[in-house]
């Protein structure tokens, strides 16, 4: 009974595989300067590394309004 299961399983696997082999991949030097390239090209829209304007910003603290 074992058999036949077994090459069913064995054949999902070699499918796996090959679908596998056939996938392009980049190496990871080429993918981390991709990366740096990216980073440098949009580094002076990030607010991250360039900052906000108080006006801008949706995460500055509000100001307390109080009657007294």
């Amino acid at each position: 009974m074992s058999g036949p299961s077994n090459i069913v399983a064995m054949k999902k696997i070699v499918q796996q595989l090959k679908h596998e082999a056939g996938i392009n991949r980049v190496k990871v030097s080429q993918a981390a300067a991709d990366l740096q390239q990216f980073c440098l090209q949009n580094a002076q829209q990030d607010p991250l590394l360039t900052g906000m304007s108080s006006s801008n910003n949706p995460f500055r603290p509000q100001k307390v309004c109080s009657f007294l």
